[in-house]
């Protein structure tokens, strides 16, 4: 029996029901197309969101004292029986059995509309999963049908180019971004899979592609920049493209309740990690970001971007326009990318700024990368994609790949673990 979801509105977007796979009807289309949403949403757990910023210098346990070294926080999380990493491995895998299974289910059925979004959402969150996997753990194994095998670990390589075909068909199939319909980007479009196509051609080194796919996204009239408070507060915004619902109904990821602590809603949150000593010196005077990215409050540092505290109901972003912006940016490089990377700082209230080499260039991208997308899931792998994990955190260099979980090398004797770990 498959998990599957029906859709009723832009309120209850994702709720579970079941229908058998083999049994797939025209009627079953939309409800397995939600479900890909739901399990794609859910199973890699909450501190998958936010894992590259506990391993990247962003955050720290809140117990730790101003003096506490970041080095032992991130080595405590990269262990081959960290249930964090085990989690992550094992809901991913389940996401990818579930996009697949829901393409082989529609094959025998007529071409539509419906089937056409269905096998475009599939893609995109099968994309979207090995993307997860393959900047966490490099080669891992590649499954694009419905298996229970265990095989071994294809090559780097193999993955980013599955991404990319599954990416590529996504873009085909999916119907473009409405933005008619209320809260849209619930939903993800061609041009999703578009700017996630240019964050993957970034993260390949494929500057030429990934500046034309950004450039096309923000180009496109579709999307504009909006205020930096509107995003994370779960208002209409101009600037989102995807971001998954997370209603308390449907989903089991709770960043606020589970992890931090928030003056901005009445029952507080958890205080389980807050921003490292250097992430709360990232913000200037004047810089909008501040107030809703790493702050104080009664003398606590904390991250007020997911401001729900204990209900844990924001919406999780996955890609938003000004992701675009520093893609474009630092993909066309310090002459031609400045003019980008100063509209976004125009926007959240700093002044132009000028670079005269690529070397100080990468260093301002790198910078307002990581006060942009702050609490959001990228910094670990911008240091280890330009080779600055080692010498910007102080940690060994086997550390730009994460441990196999120790519990899948002994399940799969065809696994090798990473260089480094000991398992």
């Amino acid at each position: 029996m498959l998990t599957l979801s029906s859709c009723k509105d832009v309120l209850n977007l994702y709720p579970t029901s079941a229908v058998t796979p083999g049994n797939i009807t025209e009627k079953d289309i939309v409800p397995l197309t939600n479900g890909i949403y739901n399990t794609a949403q859910n199973n890699a757990g909450s501190e998958s969101y936010i894992l590259f910023d506990l391993v990247g210098g962003n955050l720290i346990n809140s117990s730790a004292g101003s003096g506490s070294a970041i080095i032992p926080f991130i080595e405590n999380i990269l262990r081959p029986e960290n249930g964090i990493l085990k989690t992550g491995w094992n809901g991913y895998y389940r996401a990818i059995y579930y996009a697949n299974t829901a393409i082989q289910s529609v094959e025998d059925l007529p071409s539509s509309t419906n089937k056409n979004t269905l096998l475009g959402t599939a893609y995109f969150f099968r994309a979207l999963t090995y993307y997860n996997l393959v900047t966490r753990w490099g080669g891992v194994p590649l499954l694009t049908v419905t298996s229970d095998a265990k095989i071994p670990r294809n090559s780097e390589a193999e993955v980013w180019t599955q991404i990319e075909q599954d990416l590529s068909l996504a873009m085909q199939l999916l119907p473009s971004f409405n933005r008619a319909k209320a809260k849209s980007y619930f939903y993800v479009s061609s041009e999703a899979a578009k700017a996630l196509m240019a964050r993957v051609k970034l993260m390949r080194g494929d500057k030429p592609t990934a500046a034309i796919l950004a450039e096309e996204i923000i180009t496109s009239g579709t999307f504009q920049l909006d205020d930096y408070s509107k995003i994370f507060r779960g208002q209409d915004n101009t600037e989102t493209i995807f971001s998954f619902a997370n209603i308390l109904e449907e989903s089991s990821v709770n960043l606020s309740g589970q992890f931090f602590y928030t003056y901005s809603h009445s029952t507080g949150g958890s205080y389980v990690y807050k921003p490292t000593n250097e992430a709360m010196n990232l913000y200037t005077s004047g810089d909008n970001r501040k107030d809703y990215s790493a702050t104080t409050y009664n003398s606590l540092n904390i991250v007020n971007k997911f401001p729900s505290g204990q209900a844990g109901r924001d919406p999780l972003i996955i890609i938003r326009l000004s992701e675009m912006f520093l893609i474009s940016a630092e993909a066309k490089g310090h002459i031609n990318g400045i003019g980008r990377l100063n509209d976004l700082r125009s926007k959240r209230g700093l002044t132009t700024t000028t670079t005269a080499n690529e070397t100080h260039f990468l260093d301002l991208i790198l910078e307002e990368r990581r006060k942009e997308l702050y609490a959001e899931g990228f910094r670990y792998y911008d240091l280890v994609r330009t080779n600055r994990l080692t010498s910007t955190l102080g940690i060994s260099d086997h550390y730009k790949k994460f441990p196999i979980p120790s519990d899948e090398l002994m399940l799969n004797n065809q696994l090798e673990p990473n260089e480094g770990y000991s398992n």
